[in-house]
Order: C-alpha cells, then sequence, then structure tokens
C-alpha cells in the first residue's frame, strides 16, 4: 500500500515510524512532514490546509489510503473532499469533526443524549458570558468554542481568572475566531484522563487509556499547553470503570451522532475526569491524541494498518493488540511555551537519545537548517519510552531526555507520577 500522512507534528512522526514497519506498507509521503519522518517518508511541500491539491496528489500519485493527523484540516472537511473524489481516507468528515470542532456543538449532543458531561452554558456576548460569572462563580472552566490547539480550555480557580480568561477569548481574541463563542462549564475535580478508539460507524475498537499532563510546569502549575507528556496503560484504573467509559461515553457518542444521521469513522479520542460521581467527558476529540499517540505506537504490537483498517474490516484481536509493559512520552519544549518562544535554536543529542534502550525520539516542531537540526515550534521533541514496568519507561525517557539539548529546553519532571504513586 502507498500511504500519505497529513501533518508536521510529533503525532504524525510517529504514526509514520509505526506505519514504515508495517509488512502492508511500501511507500510512505508525508506532507508536510518533519526532518524526523525523513528515513521513513517522502516529504511533500504541501499544507495540511491545502484539499484540492492533496487530493490531487493522492489521485495522481495512486494512494491507497491518506492519515489525517491534525484536528484543523478534519474539521475544515478534508475527508469530504477527498471522499467525494472516491479517495480512501481516515477521519471523520466534517460533521462528525465538529464533536471536536465546536464545543458547543459536542455538549448539546452529549446533554441531549444523556452522556454524562459537565453543566454548561454557552455564550457569544462577552458581556453576558461576565454576567453569568458573576452568577455562578468559581471555580470554573473557561473554553473558546471553536478550535485553539489544545490551548482554549482555561481553568480558572477565582474569579480574577475567570474573567480574564473571558476577556483574553472574546475581546482580545487570543484564539482568533475560535473564540466568536465561548462555553462556560462547572469545574470538576479528580484524576483527568484520555480514551482512545477507532470507530467504525457505531463499532469501535477501544485503545489503551492514557493520562496526559496539560499544564506547562511540575505539579500541574502553570498555563494549559497541547501536551506535556503521558504514559499508558493506567494502573488505577479499574476494569468497571474502564467499561462504563466504552458503554456510556464512547458507544452512546457513537449511537448519538448515528441518530443525528452523521457517520463517524476515524478516532475518537475523549478526555474524561474520574470523578467521585463517576465518569464525565470533558470533551470529544476528533483525532489521534498528541502527545498519546507517541506512547500508543510504542506499546502497540500489531500491525498499525490492521488497526486502521478497522475503521473498515474489523481484522483486529484485542489479545494480541499491545506489548506486555508501560509507555511514556515526554514533551521537550522551548522556553516560555505555550507563550511566546524563540525559534531557530539549533538541538543536539537526539541520535544520543535514540540510543537508550526502548526510546524513540518523535520531532514536533523541528526544522533543517544548512543541515544543522534547529527548533521550529513550541513542543520541539517527544522522547517516547518502553519499559516492562512504569518506572523502567518513565527512567528510560528521562535518561534519554537528558542527553538532548537547545537554549531554553524545559520539561516536566513530574510525567506519570499518578501511575507511579
Amino acid at each position: 500500500m502507498r500511504v500519505l500522512v497529513i501533518g508536521s507534528g510529533a503525532r504524525e512522526h510517529a504514526l509514520v515510524w509505526k506505519l514504515a514497519q508495517s509488512q502492508r506498507v511500501s511507500h510512505i509521503y508525508a506532507a508536510p512532514g518533519n526532518p524526523g519522518m525523513l528515513p521513513y517518508a517522502e516529504c511533500l511541500p504541501l499544507a495540511a490546509r491545502q484539499f484540492s491539491a492533496l487530493a490531487t496528489f493522492a489521485e495522481h500519485s495512486h494512494i491507497d489510503l491518506t492519515i489525517v493527523g491534525p484536528e484543523d484540516p478534519l474539521v475544515g472537511g478534508i475527508s469530504d473532499v477527498f471522499r467525494e473524489r472516491g479517495l480512501r481516507i481516515f477521519g471523520p468528515g466534517a460533521a462528525g469533526a465538529a464533536l471536536e470542532g465546536s464545543k458547543a456543538f459536542a455538549k448539546e449532543l452529549m446533554t441531549a443524549a444523556g452522556i454524562p458531561t459537565a453543566q454548561y452554558r454557552t455564550f457569544t456576548d462577552a458581556h453576558a458570558a461576565l454576567a453569568y460569572l458573576e452568577q455562578h462563580g468559581a471555580p470554573i472552566v473557561v473554553k473558546a468554542d471553536g478550535n485553539a490547539a489544545g490551548k482554549g480550555a482555561i481553568v480558572a480557580l477565582d474569579m480574577g481568572t475567570a474573567r480574564n480568561a473571558v476577556g483574553q477569548i472574546m475581546t482580545e481574541r487570543v484564539f482568533g475566531s475560535a473564540g466568536d463563542a465561548i462555553v462556560i462549564e462547572d469545574y470538576l475535580q479528580g484524576d483527568e484522563i484520555g480514551s482512545t478508539a477507532i470507530c467504525n460507524g457505531i463499532h469501535y475498537l477501544p485503545l489503551m487509556l492514557t493520562q496526559d499532563h496539560k499544564r506547562a510546569f511540575d505539579g500541574d502549575q502553570g498555563l494549559n499547553t497541547g501536551g506535556m507528556g503521558v504514559f499508558t496503560p493506567l494502573p488505577f484504573v479499574e476494569r468497571a470503570t474502564e467499561m462504563f467509559i466504552y458503554r456510556n461515553i464512547i458507544a452512546a457518542t457513537l449511537q448519538a451522532l448515528k441518530a443525528h444521521n452523521i457517520p463517524f469513522y476515524g478516532v475518537l479520542y475523549s478526555n474524561i475526569m474520574l470523578t467521585s460521581k463517576g465518569p464525565i467527558v470533558l470533551e470529544h476529540n476528533t483525532r489521534f491524541g498528541d502527545p498519546e499517540t507517541q506512547a500508543l505506537m510504542l506499546l502497540l504490537r500489531e500491525d498499525v494498518m490492521n488497526v486502521l483498517d478497522f475503521a473498515e474490516t474489523m481484522p483486529v484481536k484485542l489479545d494480541t493488540l499491545w506489548q506486555p509493559g508501560s509507555a511514556v512520552s515526554l514533551s521537550l519544549v522551548s522556553g516560555g511555551y505555550p507563550g511566546s518562544y524563540h525559534t531557530g535554536l539549533p538541538i543536539t543529542g537526539v541520535a544520543e537519545a535514540n540510543k537508550v534502550e526502548g526510546v524513540q525520539v518523535f520531532h514536533a516542531g523541528t526544522a533543517l537548517r544548512d543541515g544543522q537540526l534547529v527548533t521550529a515550534g513550541g513542543r520541539v521533541l517527544s522522547v517516547a519510552a518502553h519499559g516492562t514496568t512504569l518506572r523502567e519507561a518513565v527512567d528510560r525517557a528521562y535518561e534519554a531526555a537528558a542527553r538532548i539539548d537547545f537554549e531554553g529546553i524545559h520539561y516536566r519532571r513530574d510525567i506519570a507520577k499518578r501511575g507511579l504513586g
């Protein structure tokens, strides 16, 4: 098979790396790709939003499957463009991707279907939103309705932060048009986890549950980011809780989409809070998570093409899906991230890091400048590690990270603390 992967981050690098191990894949293209993919894929000078050009390339190059990594092209309708031209693509159409593209739509769908989610209100006017805040009080969560690269949810533990969040999103427009509307929802306490499922209509293949670390600094301090690190599996989640998530969240969401005549093929990746009242959905995503994918691909034993094919042919057996042990993914980020940061800074030590047993370094925001690897984004590299135990995986990830350097490098030192505890 000839495969095209759309995207340029560590998630896409991990997918390319795993696809290269598949006996069913003969050639891999990446658009636009990144330097880390070059040993496995032919990178194309096409951006993820160039739908027509990408579809034309897929036609002319006889691409058998296109895999979409980021949410933005899915929300924009890339899958619809491809399918209208008879091209096979992994990812939901725009109607299904609205589950991620509009927090308000997702909340309305879940509330109507009885899927557990926090109480909420939607606003298109800042003054009305501020009035509601004064009535409700803190703590509370303020979210940009649209796509904000994983950074559009602001947890406000006090009223000052809540008011500022509304101003940033709706008045200052820090997330652009994603802030045309906001969702204000009740604050929930508990363990936040991620659920990933490969979906075919109302059928689904659940992957390992994961736990991401969203805040920039140790101890869950600082601003929300796109993800500072993740680990899997989760020793603190009981089987009964897992089954509840499958039945009452994944299956129920797919049934609700079907009831709205929305076909869903691709990934349903849900952020879930394990509260004293049970699992409650924070939000749905309609693509592979990042940095979740890096850890999952490292632990995956089954041919990844068989997993992706579940969306059409369902050939996978759960008992052959995973290697034993645990996997961790650690994000190495630019100083200042998720705020302002410098780019173009030389990176050293990646080859040395990859020599650590069980480790694979994935490129997130890198570029080549005169043959030198340099930083080109907020999240720069993702150090993934596999071990027979969670402690071994964590130790390997940090040993590898210590070999990498660039000016201003930052990463959390407490990834997987919950699992180790």
